[in-house]
């Protein structure tokens, strides 16, 4: 099992390979040569059972099957539920699947600490130390400081923006109390960072004597955990249940997983509605719309507030018919004029993927909050209620339709609170966070700003 960049013009490499890089050095992103073929769960089938089948396929023999199965049960030990992302039913043939019971209460969670296991496992192997760096938009940076937190040959810099995040994401990932966690708040926007954190990567000679890697949803190894969940709804609601997947998107991940489980024939046909803020440009993108590094607007589902989506690369590479110099030309000319004309091979295969999109706005996000806990009792996280708002403009005549609630609700009070009027506290098992101080600086958004910061950490270990 080999991986190929999306630009075309990097050397094959295996799964391990390919998750311990993060990016490819051509500047593109990893995708597998070719999607394994991958047997459904069963639905008495454990998650880890299933976590360990489809991640074995897409490792091939780079790892073991039994270190697989020995790192999921490590990961996924921690979380409250035993099925990690159980199905809620909220009405006729309507489903939520909460991906919030992790340490950080984010879905987030859910891959951080699969991969957190494999960097361990694989550096350990090697005798090698790395330093992750992660560009966050809220939730990433929680879940990763707490997934490598302690760990003995990993330093953790994460990047977010400044007053751009919630005080309670914040909290989960500038309190873990340990000190290989670095933390820089940058001045601007979650674009801003993702595109310092792709610079680094793509400075090559910077990246091997730093031993950088990226653990974003650019890594591969992100998106092949996240599939798993995918997998497991259709399972449980039946093979012959079609399926419409509600996704909050931001960055694309999320929404790329469950493409990726449909390739690999886990899922009953494939339909998945890309749910988006005011920051719709992954509407506008699988429409055929140019590539543009347009300004983010803050809103209420601040982890979403991105314009620039990572992972779509993967898409367009899909849509082009891996045409890896044709994304390369893509993105050459968007970095070089701030916007690029989507191939147009690719503008024509988009719209026939599977994907389609609903924008919804701050106001209808708070409305959702209320309705959908005056009609189930649940309170929900925004960026879970603009997934529910999509969902309720997109009926299903045959089928299920399943919304991702991707945090707990705890993770935004303020929003909450102004929704519902009432405060919601972080579950017990989260309140430790509250009892240590945070650790952060505040820097501008400069590559050369964080470039000093990750040398300093590296010297440190010299």
């Amino acid at each position: 099992m080999k991986y190929v960049s999306t630009r075309g013009n990097a050397p094959r490499v295996d799964f391990v390979e390919a998750s311990l890089l993060g990016l490819a050095s051509d500047g593109g992103l990893y995708s597998p040569d070719a999607y394994p073929q991958i047997e459904r769960p069963a639905a008495n089938e454990s998650y880890v059972q299933t976590a360990t089948r489809i991640l074995s396929a897409f490792a091939g023999d780079s790892l073991p099957v039994a270190v697989i199965a020995d790192l999921t049960q490590k990961a996924y030990a921690p979380f409250a539920h035993q099925s990690v992302a159980p199905l809620a039913e909220i009405g006729p043939s309507r489903w939520m699947m909460e991906l919030h019971h992790g340490p950080t209460l984010a879905f987030k969670d859910v891959a951080m600490r699969l991969i957190a296991q494999l960097y361990d496992y694989s550096l350990g192997q090697r005798a090698e130390r790395m330093t992750i760096l992660c560009a966050t938009s809220g939730d990433t940076g929680g879940a990763a400081a707490s997934a490598f937190a302690g760990s003995a040959n990993i330093d953790v810099v994460i990047l977010h923006p400044l007053d751009r995040v919630s005080p309670t994401q914040r909290l989960f990932m500038t309190a873990t109390g340990a000190d290989n966690v670095h933390n820089l708040a940058l001045e601007g926007d979650f674009d801003g960072t993702q595109a310092i954190l792709k610079a680094l990567l793509a400075n090559d000679v910077f990246r091997r004597n730093a031993r950088l890697a990226a653990v974003n949803s650019i890594n591969w190894a992100r998106i092949a955990a996240q599939s798993v969940y995918f997998s497991r709804a259709q399972a449980q609601l039946g093979a012959q249940t079609s399926v419409r997947f509600i996704v909050p998107t931001g960055n694309f991940g999320d929404a790329l997983a469950a493409y990726v489980a449909s390739r690999c024939g886990l899922l009953t046909g494939f339909d998945c509605v890309t749910a988006v803020n005011a920051n719709d440009a992954m509407a506008n993108l699988i429409s055929g719309q140019p590539l543009t590094r347009g300004p983010t607007r803050a809103t209420f589902s601040p982890a979403m507030d991105i314009q620039l989506p990572s992972n779509f690369e993967r898409l367009l590479f899909e849509a082009a018919g891996r045409d890896g110099g044709a994304v390369a030309a893509a993105y050459a000319t968007l970095a070089r004029d701030g916007s690029s004309a989507v191939p147009a091979r690719a503008v024509a295969a988009l719209g026939s993927m599977g994907f389609t999109a609903e924008r919804v706005g701050d106001e209808e996000t708070i409305d959702e909050i209320r309705r959908t806990h005056a009609e189930t009792g649940f309170v929900v996280c925004p960026h879970t209620a603009v997934g529910l708002a999509a969902a309720r403009r997109s009926g299903s005549d045959d089928g299920a339709i399943v919304t991702l609630a991707t945090a707990h609700a705890a993770k935004f009070p303020e929003t909450v609170q102004r929704a519902l009027g009432q405060r919601i506290d972080l579950p017990e098992r989260a309140e430790a966070f509250r009892s240590r101080p945070e650790v952060f600086d505040i820097g501008p958004m400069s590559e050369s700003f964080v470039r000093e910061r990750v040398e300093n950490i590296v010297r440190s270990h010299a």
